[in-house]
């Protein structure tokens, strides 16, 4: 599953907020982002897959061992 690129304005003190967050969770900014956003859609009671999903039919393995 290919991952979408998203464009997001936020106000200064909270990126900084978020920034700290993430680094006390060893987290890049972008990651903790993303984690926040599914754990609220999750208590909503909306299913996901878990992240990363499943595997794109390119990146698996073919055959087996040489």
């Amino acid at each position: 599953m290919a991952r979408k690129a998203v464009l997001i304005r936020m106000d200064p003190a909270l990126h900084k907020a978020l920034e700290r967050w993430a680094a006390e969770e060893f987290r890049s900014l972008n990651g903790q982002v993303e984690y926040l956003l599914r754990e609220a859609v999750l208590r909503r009671g909306t299913k996901l897959p878990p992240p990363g999903g499943p595997q794109e039919e390119h990146d698996q393995p073919t055959g087996g061992p040489p």
